[in-house]
């Protein structure tokens, strides 16, 4: 079985959807650190079967939007001192700026620079979100 050293400050993002791991790190840039990051692909978990969690050494201010978007049963996860010190469950976030781009190209955000991509969620249970602007849907497997 694999070893994976616990960290001593920092944040584990737990309870990722198996496979979804990788595309959390793309997305908060983790590549970018410099500091120890650790992505754990396919980890077997009683709950979910399998999940991928993430590791990462230091502080850091993680956006929550777009772990919610991802997959909003994420669990945050703070440590101090070797100690859990906070646990937070994330949620689908109600609005979402500049995670996603408009796919659309008469949109203000294709055709003028520095316009901010905003997405409103529109439908809860199904998870599909709306370009503020021009109305088009994110489809997921963009």
């Amino acid at each position: 079985m694999l070893n994976i050293d616990s960290i001593q400050n920092g944040i584990v993002i737990d309870h990722i959807q198996a496979g979804k791991g990788m595309r959390i790190y793309e997305l908060l840039e983790l590549g970018k650190l410099d500091c120890c990051v650790a992505i754990i692909k396919n980890a077997r978990s009683s709950k979910m079967g399998k999940k991928d969690i993430i590791k990462i050494e230091g502080d850091l201010d993680i956006n929550f939007d777009v772990l919610g978007f991802i997959d909003n049963n994420i669990t945050v996860c703070t440590i101090r001192d070797g100690v859990l010190v906070k646990k937070e469950n994330i949620v689908l976030p109600k609005r979402l700026k500049n995670v996603i781009r408009c796919k659309n190209p008469r949109c203000i955000t294709s055709s003028e620079e520095g316009v901010d991509q905003v997405f409103v969620l529109c439908d809860e249970k199904a998870h599909r979100y709306r370009c503020l602007y021009c109305e088009q849907e994110y489809k997921h497997h963009e």
